[in-house]
């Protein structure tokens, strides 16, 4: 594939692209609405519109600090090309749909950053790794899931505090209507930490074909776009994934469920204005497991747990090697 792209050819990388958004929407509409359905709060047909609306609007609160991490922060940008673009989005994407096939709540954004690094590594080598970009993003790895865990904890212990002396139904009712706002937070965290990912993707495929002139920035009609595609994914939901993270590691109640999701919440405007590219996938999993262990430690299915912590891992280097071996192929034409 050629350094210089047919305007076709191009506007058929960028539906690539889009194509990742779509199916990390539809990935992760589980790490939106899982706990509001767990709860019986919504109804999972009715929770998918309440996330796939504020996954759309989150352009309106957040900077693009995210995306121009993705553009310029995990590999050189001078050394994009449209053959590495694309060996990046078929190692995401393959890894999503084989994760998602078998239920596994595993990483969207990491496996474009793993479809990134493989790429960059096949193409160039080394230096096309920008490191320090990377280790933030790995850093993130381990941390956005702790954050979540300790702020869930910490709000469960004080929110009993605060309910110590109202009967469980009172509670029960108070936060069944407090989750809409919960939930409400995670989706808006969600779309601006996560479409901004595929925003960088297509700015930076743009910028190294000469249409976005000498700086890198993003077009508004870019993130109107990717806002779109992923919000039409979250429509279509990820019943799989929502099973696993709503019911299966741990049980909810209404009060817990507004706890896991504002701490997820927390984490992920936190780590969207500092512009880290973190998982929503790991941060709300952090948060439902410090709902359960607040409550007892054997509340949590750890077993379970264990096993999406092994997909954590195998998700960088799995991507990477997808997109690596891609991006080997495509060369030979």
């Amino acid at each position: 594939m050629d350094a210089t792209l047919a305007f076709p050819l191009l506007v058929a990388l960028i539906g690539v692209a889009l194509f990742f958004d779509f199916l990390n929407g539809l990935h992760d509409a589980a790490n939106s609405i899982a706990t509001i359905v767990s709860t019986r709060v919504l109804r999972p047909q009715y929770a998918v519109m309440w996330a796939a609306f504020f996954n759309f609007i989150a352009f309106l609160f957040f900077g693009l600090h995210v995306a121009e991490t993705l553009g310029t922060g995990i590999i050189d940008p001078k050394i994009v090309t449209p053959a590495v673009i694309f060996a990046a989005l078929t190692g995401a994407i393959v890894w999503n749909i084989v994760t998602w096939i078998f239920g596994i709540p595993s990483s969207s954004s990491h496996a474009l950053i793993g479809g990134l690094v493989g790429a960059g590594l096949a193409s160039t080598g080394g230096d096309a790794i920008v490191l320090a970009g990377l280790a933030k993003t790995v850093a993130a790895i381990f941390m956005s899931p702790m954050i979540g865990f300790v702020l869930a904890l910490f709000l469960v212990l004080i929110v009993s505090w605060i309910c110590i002396r109202q009967t469980p139904f009172a509670v029960d009712r108070s936060f069944r209507g407090l989750q809409f706002i919960s939930a409400s937070l995670y989706s808006l965290g969600h779309g601006g930490n996560d479409a901004q990912k595929t925003m960088g993707i297509i700015a930076v495929l743009l910028f190294s074909q000469g249409y976005l002139g000498s700086t890198f920035y993003v077009p508004f009609w870019v993130v109107i776009t990717c806002q779109s595609a992923m919000a039409l994914g979250t429509l279509f939901g990820g019943w799989r994934i929502v099973h696993t993270m709503g019911s299966k590691i741990t049980r909810l109640n209404p009060m817990q469920g507004f706890c896991a999701e504002t701490g997820g919440a927390l984490t992920l405007f936190g780590a969207t204005w500092l512009g880290i590219p973190v998982s929503t996938t790991h941060t709300i999993t952090g948060a439902i497991i410090g709902v359960g262990a607040a409550r007892r430690v054997s509340a949590v299915r750890w077993g379970l747990a264990g096993n999406i912590v092994i997909a954590w891992f195998l998700t960088l280097p799995a991507a990477a090697v997808i997109s690596a071996l891609t991006y080997f192929i495509v060369s030979l034409f």
